[in-house]
Parts: structure tokens; sequence; C-alpha cells
């Protein structure tokens, strides 16, 4: 029974295999139109609770923004049309859903110091839905969660157990840290390509770190340390430089201002 239950997983996942724009293979179980409609439906209620800033400076500056990189963004998750909302919030915080929902801070402003800063933040967010970390997160849960009930059911609560301690501490934690450095990467490329400059990426996380407060331990944290994420961009910045020049080449130079 275990022996089949394990063959039945395997099986499983080699089907629903797929591969994020780095070229990483990724398990993708739940398909793009539901991830999308919950991605819809998780926006509509944050728009009920947060209030909006329907300021025309605030709005055009970050469509701007986002407009110069969706023109350059390749999307297979089957997005219509973006929507793009500023909410009223001190925090310094930018998301993007599935379905080509992006909202951002006004607390964001204060940190995200000039264009090519905020669009490092929105090219990161717009990389975590192309590249489908939203569905590879449910797909994992999915996976462990009823690994776990299998294994209970056939009587064995010890490997039960310790599946689901290594599913928070061993297996799902750094494939949070992973899409994380993957965004990092997936929108360094989307702000060069679209003509914002690429350096601006790790001056945005120098500011991030300035703000302070307490941080936990990278091992046992869902991101990777503001020094990390720095070190990573830094080993990619030859390539975005690259791609920068041969965008402002061609004549892109995002006219983008608050």
């Amino acid at each position: 029974m275990i022996r089949n239950f394990y063959l039945f997983l395997v099986v499983s996942i080699l089907l629903h295999c797929s591969t994020s724009p780095t070229g990483r293979r990724q398990i993708i179980l739940v398909k793009d139109g539901e991830m999308n409609e919950m991605g819809k439906d998780a926006f509509s209620e944050i728009k009920t609770k947060t209030p909006i800033d329907s300021s025309a400076s605030a709005n055009s500056y970050v469509k701007c923004i986002v407009s110069a990189q969706l023109a350059v963004t390749t999307d297979t998750t089957g997005v219509e049309s973006w929507e793009v909302v500023v909410f009223k919030d001190n925090t310094p915080n930018a998301f993007a859903l599935p379905g080509g929902k992006i909202g951002v801070h006004t607390g964001m402003f204060s940190v995200a110091k000039n264009k090519d800063q905020l669009a490092a933040v929105i090219g990161h967010e717009i990389g975590h839905v192309i590249a489908r970390h939203g569905n590879e997160r449910v797909s994992q849960n999915q996976l462990t969660g009823g690994s776990v009930k299998i294994l209970e059911s056939l009587g064995k609560p010890t490997v039960a157990g310790a599946l689901g301690m290594g599913a928070k501490f061993g297996i799902l934690l750094p494939f949070s840290r992973e899409h994380e450095s993957e965004a990092d990467l997936i929108g360094l490329e989307l702000m060069a390509k679209s003509g914002f400059d690429p350096r601006m990426s790790v001056e945005l996380w120098k500011n991030m770190s300035a703000l302070g407060g307490s941080k936990p331990n990278e091992l046992l944290s869902t991101h990777p340390s503001d020094a990390t994420r720095m070190k990573h961009l830094n080993s990619a910045m030859a390539n975005a430089m690259v791609l920068w020049e041969k965008a402002k080449a061609e004549g892109k130079r995002p006219n983008c201002h608050l």
C-alpha cells in the first residue's frame, strides 16, 4: 500500500511538472483559471477593507511604471487585463495576485524613492504572477497535506509527523525563499528591458534594510535576508545592464513622475 502511494505521488508530480521563466522546474497542480479567480476574489475583498487612493498623481505614476513593464512581459497564466490600485496605507508594501491584480501602498513611495526603485518593487511582484508562485505554493500545500493524511490513514503517524515537520521547516520554507529570489531576478530583467535603471534594485534594498526593525533568522524566514537579496541582484547586474542599454537604444525611457 505504501509503495503504491509513493508510486502514485511520483507519477502525479511528473505529470504536473512545469518550467518557470528562469528555467526552474516546478509542480503546478491547479489550473491557471482557478488561480486567477481566487486572485480576483481576494483583490475584491482587499479593496473593500483598505482605503483606496484615487489621486491622479499617484495613480498615473504607478500605472506608468506598470504599463512600461507589462509591455515587455510574457504572461502565460491567462491574464486578460491587469488592474492596478493604489491603497492608502503607510506600510511600505506592494503585492500582485494571480489574475493580474497589482496593489501598491502609498507607504511604498517613501522607501522606493524614485521611479526606478518602484519599478524594482513592481517588477518583483509581476514576477511572482508570471512565474506562477502562488499556484506553486498551493500545489505544494496540496501535496504535503494529502501525503500526511494518507500516511495517517495507513497507520504511519511517525512518518506523517516527520513529513509534516519537513513541510514546515525543510520543504516549503526554502521554496518560499526561492520564490522571492526568483521574483527578484525576474523583476530585475523586467525593469531593465523596460528602460529602468536596474542598479536601483540594490538601492531599494538598502533603503528597506535601513528601515530596521526586528527580523527573523534567515534559516527560519520565508524571505532571504536583505544582504542576500542584494548579493543575488549584484550577481545578475552585468546582464541587466546590457538589457538596460539595449532598451535605452530602442527609445525605452519611461517618463513616470509622482
